[in-house]
Formats: C-alpha cells, structure tokens, sequence
C-alpha cells in the first residue's frame, strides 16, 4: 500500500463531495494534488497542496479551500488531527494504530513490500551496455550496466513489463579493425614472430585466447588466404569471441539481457533504407549545405551538399546529415533505424543508458524518434558520467589484459559485485563517481554499502540472541507475525514505521523518475534509522530490542526490525544485491 497515494485518492473524493455541494465549481484539474511526508516531522506525518492549487482555478483562497476540506479530512479513517499551515498546507497526523496496521502490512509482504502496479503492465524497452563488441568490459562500461540493470529491475517491481535489450555495433570500421587484430594474434597462434602489434589495431592480450581457438579449429586454413576471403570470417569469427567475453563479463556483475540486436543485421534487412524512405516520404529528408558550426572560421569549412534530416523540425539545434560522402549511411541513420525497428516491436517507451560522451547526441535521436513514430514515441537518455578508479586516494593503473584499461573483471575480483552494484548507484547518473577500494571495502558507516548491509546483518544477529536468550519457540516467526504491535508507543519506533512506510511511494517515484539512486539514499536512511536506535537501546535499557521481562514488548519490536529487515532485503533487491546474514 502507498499510503500516500491512498490519501490524495481520499483527498480528492472530499473535492469531489465539495464541488457536488457547490462549493466548488465543476471541471477541476485534480492532476497536480499531491501528498507527501512534510519536510519537518512536527508538521505532522502528511501534507498537500491540494488548496494552493485549486485555488486559482476555483477563484478562492487557498486557506478558504483548505478550511473547506480540513473539517472533512478529520473524519478519514486513521486520522487524528488536521492543520492548516502556510499558505494553504493542509496537514495531517495519523494515528498509532494506523502506523502499527502498516507495520503489519511490511511483515505480511517480506521482500516482496513495495510491489506496484503503477506501470499497469506498460511495455519499456531498456536499452544499456551496447559497447563495441572489440574488447573485454571496461571499469566505464560496469556504471551503464548496472545502472540499466538496477533502472530495468525497479521498473519490474513498479509493474512495468521491462525488457533489457542490448545493441551490438557490429557494423562500423572499428569490427575490420577487430578482424585485423584477430588475424595478427591468429598467425602468431600458427608460430610466427608478429613483432609488435602494429599500430592501430587493439593490443589487448584478449584476444589470444580466442585466436588460439581458431588455431586450433582450423590449422592453417587461412594463413596464406587472400584479405577478401579471410576478411569476413574472422570478422563474424572475432564478434562472436568479443560477445561471448562481453556476456560473461556481464553475468559476473549478474547482468543479464533479453534481447541482442545486430546493426549488420539491421543494415543487411534493409531497415535503414527503409526508415529513410519513410522520412522522405513525410518530406522530412532533403539534399542541402549546412551553416558552419558556430566558432569555425570560414577558411575551416568545407561547403558541400549532404543529404540531410530536418531535426531542427522536432527540436534540434540543425539538421542532420544521413549519408557519407562516400554514400554510406552515417551512425545516426542507423541509430533512426534501429530505434524505429524498436518502435514497431511495441516499444513506445524507450530509455537508452548511455555514456556522457554521447551527450550532443540526444537531441538528434529524441528527434528522429518524434519523427519516426509521429510523436507517439518517447525516448529518454540517460547518460551515466565517468568512474574515477582510485586506492587510497591513488589512480588505479591500466589492466595488462586489456592494454589500456581497467576491465570490469579486474574490479569485481577485487571487491565482489555487490559492493560494485551499490557503489555504482550512490551517486545520480549524470554526475560523476569515485571508486576508491579501499573506501568501499572499509567497514564503517562512511562506506553506505556496509552500512547498508550491517543493518542487515544487525537485525539477524538480535534474531539470533533472542532465540538463544529466550527459546526458538518464543520467537517463532509464527510469534513474530503475532505481535501485539501497539506495544510500539515509543517516538524514536514510530519513526523508524514511518520511515519504511515511505518505500512503496519510493519505488514508484523513483521508477517514473528513472533514478534507481534514490533507492541507495533511503536504504541509508532506513540504515541510519535502525542504527540510531540500536544505539539509543545502549543508553537506555527500556528501548533495546530484547527484554528478557517483557516477551510481549520483545515480539513487537523483533516484528518492527524484522520489517526493517524485509524493507533492506527489498531494496537490495531492486539493485541486485544479495543482502548478508552476518558480517565476516
């Protein structure tokens, strides 16, 4: 249950009841009511605005508004008290019992608390990785993965119907330049002396392995063959080889997709001419000369004419060019393809992970798409900045198996991929990340993904005294379930109840949001919560968890953080995270 969302619906049935009295005129916009927790506690434990917004619309005061509905509101079940605060806030506070019946709602769901149905079933492609096939996952490429992969998992749990998809760019220069690397390490599989790898093609030891297995496969077979013969087989050869690596990179991180699309694949169908026709047949494509970019120098431009896409007509800057001067098709014609063959797979909503480098590329793609789909098409980019890999405050050096980068595998043998899920997720998207590891692997209350986990664990060890202190059979989970739960008067557990109360309308704003980030912001608070009064329990021998005097007393608040337990369990969940039972 998001109790928020139950009461802005209880909030606008009273609008209704007020506007069938007459008090307020008919046609209202009720979109923009919200209810949310207040931003300070002694407001009480929700709020709206629902006055300050009708209050244009209806030719009133806000306050006159709020006093209309505060005398109806203090009659909504599991109300006590109702306050006008500001400018029109109507404030509410909810009773202990109600409180306590959430609580129960948290035990009855386990991990499964938070479930929505508020994508309704919705489809949603989520598009993330789609690195080139030429080489192992990168440190850069493992912030994209999980982000797509935590943003895709918190979309399942809000009731979309999410599929992971990943588009191989197998078409371009850089899979002949692959191809050429591949053959160099082949000969040297054969015996021969290659030297130094020549320059432009990828020196990574990566790829031995692989052209090893050719070797092995086909002997000499393509030794003294011609390029145009070789070419193509070790070009197919060597995509399979990358992908397959790129797979098992990815399923170390616990990162799995649904679907794998080729641009070689797309281009061969002819779904590129095909969505090209398609614009020009809407007039939307055309033969011109672009202005030089702003700052170029006269002397540095090359007038010419291009086909070109009129982007500036769905919100770009200028228009785009489709074609090379060589009459190849550019990226962007590809990409207006791709997505367009995305689009008619019943994908209308579309989010694409990306990395910063690709931040002058939005505009053009969210335009194309408009274009593409007649406006019934969305896309959102989310672009995921740059990880700086440190130790100790120390850039980390370049991985020997790569040749010039840290590969995702280097990272997750060092810390485990739970510690890189979360870390990678601490952060907003867009805004840039240290990796320090020794900051994540430390165990203290500055390292969230520890903090996060010591609650759990936390909560499992009181489990474990009370069974050893008071019998199993008294702390049954049966008897836990069957807690008098309004034993739970003290302010600093109330609180706690608020708090995780807070996480079905987290899931929710988060998934419409797209920003998994703010699951690790309140599992830290939910953490700080417990912790803070574990530690009060210290201090004050009337608030531990454990009261040896009183079983009653203890099954409630053994009920209260096994709900706590179940809130973490929950939000590790969305970030593919295994939540510890103790910690080592």
């Amino acid at each position: 249950m998001n109790l928020f969302t139950h009461f802005r619906d209880q909030i606008a049935a009273l609008i209704e009841e007020r506007v069938a009295a007459g008090d307020l005129p008919q046609g209202l916009d009720l979109s923009r009511i919200t209810v949310e927790p207040p931003r300070e506690t002694s407001h009480g434990d929700i709020t709206t605005n629902a006055a300050m917004v009708l209050a244009k619309p209806a030719g009133k005061n806000p306050r006159d508004i709020a006093a209309l509905l505060a005398s109806k509101a203090e009659s909504l079940p599991g109300v006590t008290g109702v306050e006008i605060a500001g400018p029109g806030f109507l404030n509410m506070r909810l009773s202990d019992d109600f409180w306590h019946a959430r609580l129960r709602d948290i035990l009855d769901s386990g991990v499964a608390y938070g479930d929505s149905a508020t994508g309704d079933g919705a489809k949603v492609n989520v598009e993330y990785v789609s690195a080139n096939p030429t080489g192992p996952m990168h440190v850069g490429h493992a912030r994209g993965a999980v982000f797509g992969d935590a943003l895709a998992l918190l979309l399942d749990k809000a009731g979309f119907d999410v599929t992971r998809e990943y588009y191989v760019n197998d078409a371009g220069a850089q899979v002949d330049v692959l191809a050429r690397s591949m053959r160099v390490r082949y000969l040297e599989a054969l015996g021969e002396d290659i030297g130094a790898i020549p320059e432009g093609l990828y020196p990574g030891d990566y790829l031995v392995a692989p052209a090893e297995a050719l070797a092995a496969r086909d002997g000499d077979k393509w030794k003294n063959a011609d390029e145009a013969t070789w070419l193509p087989m070790m070009r197919e050869y060597s995509i399979n080889a990358m992908m397959d690596m790129i797979r098992e990179d990815l399923a170390v991180m616990g990162v799995e997709h649904d679907v794998f699309t080729s641009e070689r694949a797309l281009v061969q169908a002819g779904k590129v001419d095909e969505a090209l026709a398609f614009l020009k047949d809407q007039g939307l494509i055309y033969e011109g000369v672009l202005e030089p970019p702003k700052g170029k120098l006269p002397d540095d431009w090359e007038e010419r004419e291009q086909t070109l896409f009129k982007a500036t007509q769905f919100g770009d800057d200028v228009d785009r060019p489709v074609a090379k001067s060589d009459g190849s098709w550019t990226y962007f014609a590809t990409d207006m393809a791709y997505h367009l063959d995305k689009y008619r797979r019943g994908y209308a909503d579309m989010i694409d992970v990306w990395g910063a480098d690709h931040g002058g590329y939005v505009k053009r793609m969210q335009a194309a798409i408009k274009a593409l789909t007649g406006g019934q098409g969305q896309l959102d980019v989310k672009l995921c900045q740059m990880v700086s890999l440190l130790d100790h405050g120390e850039p980390v050096k370049m991985s020997k198996r790569a040749g010039t980068f840290v590969t995702l595998r280097d990272v997750v043998d060092n810390v485990g991929k739970d510690v890189v899920r979360f870390i990678m997720l601490t952060r907003k998207n867009d805004a840039g990340l240290d990796f320090d590891f020794a900051k994540v692997t430390e165990q203290s209350k500055d390292n969230p993904v520890f903090y996060v986990q010591y609650a759990h664990a936390r909560v499992n060890s009181v489990m474990r005294m009370a069974a050893d202190e008071l019998g199993a059979e008294t702390v049954s989970i049966d008897a836990i379930h069957g807690a008098k739960l309004e034993r739970l008067s003290d302010e600093n557990e109330l609180q706690l109840i608020k708090l995780m109360c807070q996480w079905p309308r987290i899931v929710e704003s988060a998934a419409l949001a797209h920003e998994p980030h703010r699951i690790a912001f309140y599992l830290g608070e939910v953490a700080a919560s417990f912790h803070g009064l574990w530690n009060k329990g210290k201090d004050d021998k009337s608030l531990r968890f454990i009261m040896a005097d009183d079983v009653e007393l203890t099954l409630a608040r053994l009920a209260m953080i096994r709900a706590v337990a179940n809130v973490i369990g929950s939000g590790l969940k969305v970030f593919g995270v295994t939540p510890v039972e103790e910690m080592r």
